[in-house]
């Protein structure tokens, strides 16, 4: 009898497992599905997960965990199935007509003439009044429709009326003879079109370069910002003030020279056609009264630390009314805000490889075979700047084809703030997570940073229990500290799939009234419907996430200075373990001491692979003393960190009060194997000056085949019966003075310890006690270095030798001064 039941519940409980098993199975399709945008396919494997789990729950009583699963997958169907009918209505409404559409780019070259007419412009806006009147005739002439002439004709009447008084203008002007002087310009015609007002010009606080940054670049410079303008093998030029108003007004609709961006293998396989926002909807904008965050949504492309970046340049805009995110975008309007062209044509300002650079593209976007957009958009129907800045990104980044970033980079890219990161290290000692806190909480509410956050990899059962994606990026869009509870509000890209764990939605016990009160929050209401965003709190950040993404704010900062340079693959060696000495080095002098100055590495990255793969390992270490530094630990560094594989690295100096004012900044690539690009940019507190340590040694003798034999392998001086078999040379120092200055390397085999002693011989003009003997000092491995100033000018002798006596081998030896010298051997 026991047998027959232990055998029944075998069966049942094997049951079970079956039915949760294949409702796993369905519920990872449909959340593929979902993610890559097939919306019918997402809605039929969500309600056949949710079946399958019905059924479980009816054979095996109660199942809460069950039934919340079926409420979640139901929940989903029903609003994918909301947005899968307004896509086939979409769909069915019938496309604007070619005329129609001529209408509105004449409309918009129209608007843009009487902008450059309000300016004083003649002969820039005739000829786009003369194209728009063009345009309405040619559109006019093409239509039955009674209306749309009627509206073309007035377009055009407005254009013409302009056109004849620009033309009287104009010849009035030519007609004028006076030689003596130009003509007066007179007083300011009255404004043209009342709904163009005069731009609001606004002071901001002064951002210095203080001695080092003009507003000029170097020959040196500007190669190196030439060379790093092809990225994916397509040009782009810094950004100017004239590009600002470059001609966005065209007859007929813009097509970006450099081609269709290319689509990724998830976009190909639902790809249907590439279309225009006026063919999408009726009345397109750019940007629907402000930007919101909220709306923002990350579809088939990998690009969520790109959608997280925007998404909190948008809260970040709208919370402070500045236009961060949206003031890249042109053409803009005469309020300098970003407007819709119907011509098509964009630029976009992204900070890439040291400069801000001109992106230009056109607005055909990727539809797939739904009629969904295969790319970021904005839940705003009708507005369209997500998907034609995320465009605008990737289009340098080699096409929707995204490797993937962090948002470090992105953010950097379209604000140029500064790049920062804080990894989330709890098992170690020096993470003081509290100080984090209120560093984020502070700073955040002040606007000074902008924050994300990202996971690392996690177990497909971690992320089924938590809600939290694999190595994915979050928005952070509030920082709180209420009732004792330290909170974070996050926005996941994709607008769904939240949190599952303490003060998420699911979480009744830890919501208390008070706290709920003061976040205006209810986690029922919360409940009806998932958009993404969710409340966590620290504790869970600092157990499941991986690290922090910062980027500060410049203008924390009131000087600014940079240098854009490069790093020969084939200067130095590949590892600089033991010598820095061909490392770029850089002087910098800080005015005063109590400042703050942080210094910005940035490796210029020119292709698609580079930036996936990124084998390159950088730092910026930091000496004091502002000399040249040889040996990688003497003098010890004041801050060195680990080389790591991102194209920004960041050092953070705080000059205490009666501390050095002169450091010494070393550009670190790990095993080197290609020549680097790279821009150095300082922000400081005070004033400072950056400059590169130049090489003040021009003349060079060497020495390529020395060698420790077996009758000249002496050793070190403490080998008194052996010291003097070592091989010696004499250097002679040729100068008119006696304040020079030399440099002696000696390198040789790993596995011995190398020194040298130097001795004047006989001095041009001074005794030689004037030059007390010297050596390299301790005894280093493979390579030593010793650099002398003050020294008077006549002959040295040089000893180089091993520290044990009968170690045998080759070696190379290089003496350089700031005055011409010799180098030659002498028996011993």
């Amino acid at each position: 009898m026991d047998d027959s039941r232990d055998g029944n519940d075998a069966a049942r409980e094997e049951r079970r497992r079956e039915l949760e098993g294949n409702a796993k199975e369905l519920a990872i399709r449909a959340v593929n599905f979902d993610q890559t945008g097939q919306l019918e396919a997402a809605i039929y494997y969500y309600r056949e997960a949710s079946s399958v789990l019905m059924i479980a729950c009816k054979e095996y009583d109660s199942q809460p965990m069950f039934l919340k699963k079926v409420k979640d997958y139901l929940d989903r169907a029903d609003t994918l199935e909301a947005q899968w009918k307004e896509q086939q209505d979409a769909a069915r409404r019938p496309k604007p007509t070619s005329e129609a559409l001529d209408l509105s780019r004449a409309r918009f070259l129209l608007m843009q003439a009487l902008e450059l007419d309000e300016a004083g412009g003649i002969d820039e806006p005739l000829q786009q009044y003369e194209e728009a009147i063009e345009l309405c005739l040619f559109a006019k002439s093409m239509t039955v429709d009674k209306d749309l002439q009627q509206r073309l004709f007035h377009v055009a009447s407005q254009a013409l009326e302009r056109a004849k008084t620009l033309r009287e203008r104009k010849r009035e002007l030519e007609a004028s003879t006076a030689p003596s002087a130009p003509p007066s310009p007179g007083p300011p015609p009255p404004p043209i079109y009342p709904l163009l007002p005069v731009i609001n010009q606004v002071r901001r606080p002064p951002v210095s370069s203080e001695s080092t940054e003009s507003n000029r670049y170097t020959p040196w410079e500007l190669e190196v910002l030439a060379k790093t303008s092809i990225i994916n093998h397509r040009e782009y030029v810094p950004f100017l003030g004239a590009d600002a108003r470059d001609r966005f007004a065209l007859i007929l609709p813009f097509e970006d020279k450099d081609g269709l961006l290319g689509l990724s293998p998830k976009q190909r396989a639902q790809f249907a056609e590439w279309v225009r926002p006026s063919e999408l909807v009726s009345e397109p904008t750019l940007i629907e009264s402000t930007v919101d965050p909220f709306s923002i949504k990350q579809t088939c492309v990998t690009d969520c630390s790109f959608v997280s970046s925007i998404t909190v340049c948008a809260l970040y805009e709208k919370k402070f009314k500045k236009r961060l995110i949206t003031g890249v975008i042109y053409p803009k309007n005469s309020r300098g805000e970003p407007v819709f062209n119907p011509c098509g044509k964009y630029t976009v300002k992204l900070y890439f490889n040291g400069v801000h650079r001109k992106v230009t593209l056109d607005d055909r976007l990727p539809l797939g075979k739904h009629n969904q957009l295969l790319c970021s958009y904005s839940n705003k129907k009708k507005e369209f700047w997500v998907s034609l800045l995320e465009k605008a990104y990737l289009k340098v980044m080699g096409g929707y084809d995204f490797p993937g970033s962090n948002s470090n980079i992105d953010l950097h890219a379209l604000t140029g703030w500064i790049p920062d990161r804080e990894p989330i290290r709890t098992k170690e000692a020096c993470f003081d997570s509290e100080a984090l806190f209120r560093k984020l909480l502070d700073r955040h509410e002040k606007g000074d940073v902008l924050v994300t956050l990202a996971t690392g990899p996690l177990r497909p059962e971690l992320e089924e229990r938590t809600g939290l994606a694999d190595c994915h990026a979050y928005a952070v869009l509030d920082i709180r500290f209420v009732h004792g509870k330290r909170l974070f509000l996050l926005k996941n890209p994709w607008s769904h799939m939240r949190w599952k764990g303490r003060f998420s939605d699911r979480d009744l016990r830890s919501w208390t009234p008070e706290i709920s009160e003061t976040l205006h929050y209810n986690p029922r209401n919360a409940q009806q419907f998932d958009n993404g965003v969710f409340w966590i709190d620290y504790e869970s950040i600092l157990g499941v996430f991986d690290v922090f993404y910062l980027n500060w704010r410049p203008t924390l900062f009131q000087y600014t200075s940079c240098t854009h340079d490069m790093w020969h693959g084939g200067s130095g060696p590949a590892k600089d373990l033991y010598n820095i000495g061909d490392n770029p080095q850089y002087l910098l002098s800080v005015s005063s001491t109590g400042a703050a100055v942080w210094v910005l590495l940035t490796r210029h990255i020119v292709d698609r692979d580079d930036f996936a793969s990124n084998k390159e390992y950088i730092a910026l270490l930091v000496y004091k003393g502002g000399d040249k530094v040889y040996l990688p630990h003497d003098p010890p560094p004041m801050i060195d960190g680990a080389r790591i594989n991102s194209p920004h690295y960041l050092v953070k100096i705080l000059v205490q009060p009666d501390s050095e004012t002169h450091y010494t900044l070393v550009v670190s690539q790990y095993e080197k194997t290609t020549t680097i690009y790279y821009t150095i940019r300082a922000y400081s507190t005070v004033p400072f000056m950056l400059k590169k340590l130049q090489n003040p040694y021009r003349f060079t003798k060497e020495d390529k085949k020395g060698s420790w034999g077996p009758a000249t392998a002496g050793g070190c001086m403490n080998h008194l019966l052996t010291y003097n078999k070592n091989p010696t040379y004499r250097f002679d120092i040729q100068s008119p003075h006696d304040h020079n200055q030399i440099l002696i390397t000696l390198k040789g085999p790993r596995q011995y310890h190398l020194g040298f002693d130097v001795e004047a011989f006989a001095l041009d003009r001074m005794p030689l006690s004037a030059f007390p003997r010297c050596s390299s000092g301790v005894f280093r491995q493979g390579y030593t270095v010793l650099e002398l100033k003050n020294v008077p000018a006549g002959k040295y002798n040089l000893v180089p030798c091993t520290h044990q006596p009968g170690q045998e081998g080759p070696f190379f030896l290089s003496v350089s001064c700031d005055h011409q010298l010799e180098l030659h051997r002498v028996q011993n």
